[in-house]
């Protein structure tokens, strides 16, 4: 296929009859848990964009601690989020109409159309939601049906798994309500692929079986001709064709969704940059997303740390966000973290998000039992001068606002423009304390009329009076190009380093990383059957 043809055809090619209601539904499942189901639908959002199809993902049901506010300020997973942006347009509820996000006692906060529904063991999730949830995902489906060409679903898991096949609502079951062949994914580099897409279509009903259209083989390191007698087998075996062998890559640049992605930091050979930046892999680590431009910057070391002995000397340490603050904040001070990091504090330089930023303060207070045993009072790292009371609402808002620490009025920081968005169910207000510190941010609303906040919402934040510890709650605080070189040429003067320019624009780098996924992926998957199995309606 000539890819630049393509991508400047200005005539599609229809993907149904003439008269067709709704647009095309394709899924992606996989024969495992990460086997790269969210890579693969991202790039063929891109694909499709790219071709002049509108275009968008869906995932009925999700778990992950990553998420997404949309820009009506609902949640969603990330995946579905990072999607919608790889198809150009803005993520709304209705691509991942539920969320589950795992929490304590073997418990999950289940999110609905972006809300917070209620707090679910696993078993009264399966026996209590989930026969009530079939009418939300579809609907939410076909309305996207309804405004878009194509929909590109991913599933979740496996569609093998027999434990959980009675209430799915999110593999088999949701691509036949909604009318979507599936492409099942595979991953090679574990080991067993054949064995792994055989013993999938084994496990599945007959008519289950029928709509599997292709295989996509992922993750592969090697000379593919070797594997062509493998793959002639496997087609020859099941009649169903392989749509493509993706290489193995590890540079994608894209967005993860699930804190698994961290694995790949252990034992990785990391260079020796000129800056050194510590992160703290908290056990419920949420919303990590917030280093990777960091990570981006080509002065920057990132290191995630999990034992006190693996501090080292740092140029900064960031404690992220979490699910539960009470119970990392727990486990910080029983693995020692929590004392190497007030010692650190003493003369270095120190973040919080979220719900690193509530660790910050002086105490954690859970009057009404939303992380821990109503009336739960904790002691905080004692850094800033505030404290922290959970409540039983959630806020998500995307927000706005400008750099107004006063002690930063000489610094390139000062005024920065921020956006960000907030996802938090605390309230943290400074305390009659002999700490001296400042809100880090003033925040305007997001509303047209661009109305500043009134009372506590019109300030986020806090910076110490040292200038080296602050916390906020804007997740994609480092996402600001100019207040992230700002704030690591803070750091390079510190060393006696000389100032860096501000030229990495993260948001470009991530637009031009979803057109060399879709590059990658085009180059070795055969697009043109696979526009074929869309034109099949209504199967």
């Amino acid at each position: 296929m000539n890819v630049d043809k393509v991508k400047n055809a200005s005539v599609r090619v229809p993907l149904c009859e003439e008269g067709g209601s709704k647009g095309r539904a394709i899924m992606l499942q996989g024969t495992a848990s990460d086997v790269g189901k969210s890579v693969v639908t991202t790039a063929l959002c891109r694909i499709f964009k790219q071709d002049g199809y509108d275009v968008a993902p869906f995932k009925s049901q999700n778990m992950a601690l990553n998420s997404y506010v949309t820009p009506d300020g609902k949640e969603i997973g990330r995946a579905q989020g990072v999607q919608a942006e790889a198809c150009g347009i803005m993520a709304t509820t209705d691509m991942n109409p539920v969320l589950i996000k795992p929490m304590k006692d073997m418990q999950s906060q289940v999110v609905v159309h972006g809300k917070p529904y209620m707090n679910l063991s696993a078993s009264d999730y399966r026996t209590r939601f989930l026969p009530e949830a079939k009418r939300t995902v579809v609907d939410a489906v076909n309305r996207l049906r309804a405004a878009y060409d194509i929909i590109v679903m991913e599933g979740a898991g496996s569609p093998a798994e027999i434990n959980l096949k009675q209430n799915d609502i999110v593999n088999m079951n949701m691509a036949a309500w909604a009318e979507a062949p599936v492409l099942l994914v595979a991953d090679i580099d574990r080991g067993g692929v054949f064995a792994s897409i055989v013993g999938t279509l084994e496990l599945l009903e007959p008519h289950e079986r029928e709509r599997v259209q292709g295989f996509i083989i992922n993750k592969f390191r090697g000379d593919v001709t070797l594997l062509q007698p493998g793959l002639d087998w496997l087609e020859e075996r099941t009649g169903i064709p392989v749509l493509g062998v993706l290489p193995y890559a590890d540079d994608l640049d894209i967005e993860a969704e699930d804190s698994v992605a961290l694995e790949q930091w252990k034992g990785k050979v990391l260079p020796e940059n000129d800056l050194d930046i510590a992160v703290v892999a908290l056990p419920r680590i949420s919303n990590f997303t917030d280093i990777d431009p960091l990570a981006a910057e080509r002065d920057v070391r990132i290191r995630y740390i999990r034992r006190p002995q693996e501090l080292g000397a740092p140029d900064a340490i960031i404690i992220p966000g979490t699910k539960s603050t009470m119970a990392d904040l727990q486990w910080l001070n029983e693995n020692g973290l929590a004392e190497a990091v007030m010692y650190y504090a003493k003369d270095g330089v120190v973040v919080g998000i979220c719900g690193g930023y509530q660790m910050l303060g002086e105490r954690l207070l859970d009057p009404y039992g939303a992380e821990a045993e109503a009336g739960t009072v904790m002691d905080g790292l004692a850094l800033l001068p505030m404290e922290t009371e959970f409540a039983t609402d959630k806020r998500t808002e995307r927000v706005q606002g400008t750099v107004s620490a006063s002690m930063l009025r000489d610094t390139p920081l000062y005024r920065c423009r921020m956006e960000g968005y907030e996802i938090h169910m605390g309230r943290s207000v400074q305390t009659k304390s002999d700490i001296a510190a400042e809100p880090l941010l003033k925040l305007q609303a997001n509303g047209e009329d661009g109305a500043v906040l009134d009372g506590y919402d019109s300030y986020d934040g806090m910076l110490h009076a040292n200038g080296r510890i602050m916390g906020t709650y804007m997740h994609g605080l480092f996402h600001n190009d100019g207040f992230r070189r700002g704030w690591l040429n803070g750091l390079r003067q510190a060393k006696g380093l000389a100032p860096l320019p501000s030229d990495l624009n993260f948001g470009a780098q991530r637009e031009a990383a979803f057109d060399r996924l879709a590059d990658a992926v085009r180059e070795h998957l055969d697009m043109d059957r696979i526009y074929r199995i869309l034109r099949e309606c209504g199967r």
